[in-house]
């Protein structure tokens, strides 16, 4: 049985097309639908709930130790007030999850995981604490609210204090929001100018009603599902179950920055050391032929096989379709062209850099 979250009856208010997802009642679009929904965030601003990813917490003196212990980033360096990306590594070096972490104090972390990854992550990170330590999970006392898009800061501007706005990326702080006290964090899924806003869920739906209000004429929309995945795919960001399994690696998926070999040992570094050399990489296409690339569309070169799509969709800011895949070192080069079987049909399309879509 889905949970509704505590946003629920604002979609419903909306007009939100409610779908389940990752165990969650959520809107996969409004009325207006996803193109305009889409181009809202890339030009003026977007609101969307995701009430449904997990908070968790490290805590305790072994804190910092555990979290370097069980993520393959570097956490060392970290200043209270900055979030950090990274995946969760399983002993083969293959991702968990991708999650980011935000340190509070050197005793003090939360972890953020994707909602369809509640349970696992919750186990997996349970299973792996030591010494003086606590793991807590305390995703059901928290609200998660992103708004997205050029506009943002400007309309949170008039709902908080404008020095408690999180001025650098990947950075957050603790500020009352609306007279509600949130944790305010710069990150987001959209490749966009964006915050995201933690708060008490008995606080969630008047939250949303004043950022509604705020954004009014600065043009801000509700937004589902829909959006998140075809802006978030714009700018080539990860998906996990997508572009990321519990078999593909850190090094296949481009995201060498989130690992540290050499800060010492970590969950699936020996594996990861062995399998730093492997023959794919993950890719971005932009679709030339009739038709839109999905997720596991097999892809040809000269008729052989030599990779697959692991997302697709048509890009609403370019006019064209795109997609991500893993495809054969060999073959990948920018400008080559190559073919996916999509439905028994071939479509053509070329290799290009990512990311697609780069926020000027």
């Amino acid at each position: 049985m889905e949970t509704k979250t505590p946003l629920y009856d604002c979609h419903v208010k909306y007009g939100g097309k409610i779908t389940p997802f990752a165990g969650f009642l959520l809107p996969v679009q409004y009325e207006s639908g996803i193109i305009k929904e889409h181009m809202a965030v890339r030009e003026k601003c977007g609101l969307f709930d995701v009430s449904h990813m997990s908070e968790m917490f490290v805590e305790g003196p072994d804190a910092l130790a555990n979290i370097q212990y069980i993520f393959p980033n570097d956490f060392s360096t970290m200043r209270d007030g900055q979030v950090r990306y990274t995946t969760m590594l399983n002993e083969e070096g293959g991702v968990i999850d991708d999650v980011v972490v935000y340190r509070f104090s050197d005793t003090q972390y939360m972890v953020v995981g994707n909602g369809a990854n509640r349970q696992k992550d919750h186990d997996w990170i349970a299973a792996h604490i030591t010494g003086d330590c606590r793991f807590i999970n305390r995703s059901d006392e928290y609200s998660q609210i992103a708004v997205q898009g050029p506009a943002s800061a400007a309309i949170l501007e008039k709902l908080m204090r404008k020095e408690d706005i999180p001025e650098k990326y990947y950075s957050f702080g603790k500020a009352e929001v609306a007279g509600a006290g949130c944790i305010v964090s710069r990150t987001g899924y959209t490749g966009e100018l964006g915050y995201e806003i933690y708060s008490d869920p008995g606080r969630a739906a008047e939250l949303w009603e004043a950022l509604m209000s705020a954004g009014a004429d600065a043009g801000i929309m509700p937004c589902g599902l829909g959006a998140r995945d075809t802006l978030r795919l714009e700018a080539s960001m990860v998906l996990y179950g997508h572009e990321l399994t519990d078999d593909i690696t850190p090094w296949e998926a481009n995201l060498h920055f989130s690992v540290k070999p050499d800060k010492g040992d970590f969950i699936g570094r020996d594996a990861l050391l062995r399998r730093k050399d492997s023959p794919k990489t993950l890719a971005g296409f932009r679709i030339t032929g009739k038709g839109i690339v999905r997720e596991q569309n097999e892809m040809f070169v000269d008729g052989k096989k030599v990779g697959y799509s692991t997302s697709g969709t048509h890009a609403p800011y370019f006019g064209y379709p795109v997609a991500l895949g893993y495809v054969d070192k060999a073959c990948y080069e920018p400008g080559r062209k190559v073919i996916f079987l999509v439905r028994g049909r071939e479509v053509e399309a070329e290799i290009v850099q990512t990311p697609f879509y780069k926020k000027k």
